[in-house]
């Protein structure tokens, strides 16, 4: 499979840019990097609980 390009981003940006609209767009990604800083901290906490177990 393939990574994303540059042509290939330009295009994704200039999607959001139209769902979006130019102002919208900093909150969007910071709604999504809260999101994504979330999901990471619950997979480590789970990680941490389950080397717990594996020690008791």
């Amino acid at each position: 499979m393939r990574s994303l390009g540059f042509p290939e981003l330009l295009v994704i940006l200039g999607v959001a840019v139209l769902l979006f609209g130019g102002k919208k767009i900093p909150e969007v990604a910071k709604g999504l990097g809260e999101g994504i800083r979330n999901f990471k901290s619950a997979l480590k906490g789970d990680e941490e609980k389950v080397e717990e177990k594996k020690q008791a």
